[in-house]
């Protein structure tokens, strides 16, 4: 069990929040639902039973309260101070794949490897690359994720969002504004559902290309480790076309440590909690990283993973 930071938020906020059918829950507690096993709490965690609940909330709720959506957090780093406001954790109802006529329809909870496989079982194509992401469709969405040569972008027909009205709206592929990981689609947009799009294909051989992007990921990844995945995007502006990964090592970064927090040794761009590291060792890490592959390239690594919260006030 992961130590808990002890709850920081008074709970006022919960008065003033619309009753729901899903849960709200003060200090909700987030540490063990993120892959990096650190941070503080929600001040209100809500699971909301379906899209019509989350819609329903996000209608009645106060305009002036934070409201940040979560997935399983495995590209996330959630502060030691927790996140104010209200965390939205999609549940069951919003894990759906169906495959139709016209494709894939998932929702935005659904695991990007489950995607995979039932893509695998229609004998639908072009979806392989989703076994190799460890996030869910929703984070896909608003990051644009990709890996072994294929992002979201290539894959998207529509995607349907609840706005911060709670009204709902389907953006066609050119309106969600794909770029390197990141969309046009505003913030305070909640992506809740996509229709996905491959091409026909025989099950066995894309089930021996799924085979294939796991075993690359298990040599050259640090799977198992408490990690939040690529910490950081490869750059765009570098003339020589490095990967950040390996501007990383160049700058003498593998292995580096602050605290319990570690540059892995096995792939540069992943930091690793390597027993009870909190969330400002992994961020420090982090910027102490950055710091040297300035001073060495000239270059400015952008985080991939999502920092969330706001440090832990000391005494």
């Amino acid at each position: 069990m992961t130590p808990q930071v002890p709850p920081v938020f008074d709970n006022d906020l919960i008065g003033r929040l619309p009753e729901t059918r899903g849960p709200l829950i003060p200090n909700g507690p987030l540490a063990d639902q993120t892959w990096f096993r650190v941070g503080g709490p929600a001040e209100v965690l809500f699971r909301p039973v379906d899209a019509e609940d989350l819609a329903y909330f996000l209608k009645h709720c106060p305009k002036d309260v934070p409201v940040t959506v979560l997935g399983v957090a495995s590209n996330v780093l959630i502060r030691d101070g927790g996140i104010p406001g209200v965390v939205v954790r999609m549940g069951p109802n919003f894990a759906f794949v169906k495959v139709q006529s016209d494709g894939i329809h998932a929702g935005a909870a659904a695991v990007d490897m489950n995607v995979a496989r039932t893509a695998q079982a229609a004998g639908v194509a072009g979806l392989e690359f989703l076994y190799g992401i460890p996030g869910t469709i929703g984070g896909g969405l608003r990051m644009n994720a990709g890996a072994y040569g294929r992002e979201f972008k290539d894959i998207v027909f529509t995607a349907d969002v609840l706005d911060r009205r709670g009204e709902r709206h389907t953006l066609r592929h050119e309106q969600i504004g794909f770029h390197y990981r990141k969309t046009d689609v505003p913030a305070d947009n909640i992506f809740i559902e996509a229709h996905l799009q491959g091409e026909e294909g025989d099950p066995e051989e894309i089930k021996k290309r799924m085979q294939e992007i796991q075993q690359k990921r298990r040599a050259s990844q640090p799977i198992g480790e408490k990690t939040g995945g690529s910490t950081f995007a490869n750059p765009e502006n570098d003339p020589e076309g490095r990967k950040a990964w390996q501007l990383i090592e160049g700058a003498g970064c593998r292995g580096m440590k602050i605290g319990q927090a570690k540059v892995s040794e096995k792939h540069a761009n992943f930091l690793i909690n390597t027993g009870f590291a909190t969330a400002s060792d992994i961020e420090k890490l982090g910027e102490e990283v950055r710091r040297r592959v300035k001073d060495k390239y000239g270059i400015d690594l952008r985080w991939e993973i999502k920092r969330l919260g706001v440090e832990k006030s000391t005494p």
